[in-house]
């Protein structure tokens, strides 16, 4: 596997020479952060994060995400300039040394949580998701503003994009789905660029929204859309797992096994009675998902994607992005690191072999 680590960029108050400093890293992921989705990047900023990256014996390979314009998944508008414009991206991207690719095709709202700073009783502070805190919300009459949603909407148009897509359904998404595939993926697999999905989080619908990427069937259906190896997963635990339906070991095991997981992103939630959740530290014991059954789903299948700690809790006093720290993202870092090498020692051990 491949470790590596999200990065905003020069305005991330976590420089690169620290993330350097975490026993096994080695790539970069990040984004053009600066420009609007549906726009093309410009060549000089992905030529800037590379040799940011290079400077710290670092490599800029993986890009999260280019973001999906909502027009393009509500099958309107200019919709042949978009995907033009997205194809574009894709090769500027892998021009800049770019391999793995992650998008989401969540309808406004890229991920939804209810407080991003809800206090442990050991001092640590994490992102959850209460239902009981989503009680008697209704961003189609009131003007509310939950952690995760696109600031950059007024709350019209929020109303009229839930309006659109309560007409569009789940299957008019699926259409659209499948249209930006066959419009994006042959130009990913020229490229040598393997596109990675995100699933939704939370996998279930919230507003009444359509959600298509939360569960094995319908995994099983989006890569069979466009069977190509460019067209793969970013397999999220925590997305995935805050759900009770979802085995994600199971998954894991699966996906990879076909090569059709192309990164891992790699965190703990526990799940509540009511079905809330709370983002709690990578150690399985913390949380609801077994970490380590996943890992070994990765080392059993031979696995050789990218694998980052994903949202980590604020410790130790630290501030910034919720979710995005240093402290304990880089602990994650390495409680996967033991992990791959127990898994990869003992799978070594089993064949009479030694590392």
């Amino acid at each position: 596997m491949k470790l590596s680590f999200r990065w905003y960029g020069a305005d991330d108050p976590i420089s690169l020479e620290y993330i350097r400093q975490i026993p096994g890293m080695c790539s970069i992921v990040s984004a053009v952060y600066d420009v609007a989705p549906g726009e093309v990047w410009p060549r000089e900023s992905l030529a800037r994060l590379k040799e940011d990256c290079e400077k710290n014996g670092l490599v800029f390979d993986v890009v999260e995400s280019i973001p999906v314009h909502e027009d393009i998944k509500l099958g309107r508008g200019d919709l042949e300039q978009l995907l033009e414009n997205y194809r574009e991206n894709i090769r500027r991207c892998a021009e800049a040394g770019v391999k793995c690719v992650t998008y989401n095709f969540m309808p406004v709202f890229d991920w939804t949580r209810t407080q991003l700073d809800k206090a442990a009783p050991d001092g640590s502070t994490s992102l959850v998701m209460y239902w009981e805190q989503m009680k008697g919300l209704d961003p189609l009459h009131d003007d509310i503003h939950l952690p995760g949603w696109d600031s950059s909407y007024t709350q019209e148009q929020v109303r009229e994009l839930l309006a659109a897509y309560e007409e569009l359904g789940e299957e008019g998404l699926w259409d659209n789905l499948e249209r930006f595939l066959k419009a994006v993926i042959p130009v990913a697999e020229e490229c040598g660029v393997k596109m990675a999905i995100h699933p939704d989080d939370p996998p279930y619908p919230i507003f009444g929204l359509p959600r298509i990427i939360t569960q094995e069937e319908n995994l099983d259906r989006m890569l069979s859309l466009v069977d190509s190896p460019a067209n793969c997963l970013c397999l999220c635990t925590g997305s995935l797992g805050c759900a009770k339906f979802n085995d994600v070991p199971a998954l894991v095991r699966k996906y990879a096994a076909m090569d059709r997981i192309a990164f891992m992103h790699i965190r703990n939630v526990k799940i509540l009675e009511d079905g809330s959740f709370e983002e709690r530290a990578h150690l399985s014991s913390c949380g609801s998902l077994d970490m380590y059954e996943t890992v070994k789903a990765l080392v059993d299948t031979g696995f050789e994607g990218y694998v980052r700690p994903d949202h980590g809790r604020m410790i130790w006093g630290e501030t910034g992005k919720p979710g995005y720290g240093l402290y304990d993202r880089a602990l994650g870092a390495a409680y996967l690191n033991g992990l791959f090498e127990a898994c990869e020692k003992a799978l070594n051990a089993e064949k009479g072999e030694s590392l």
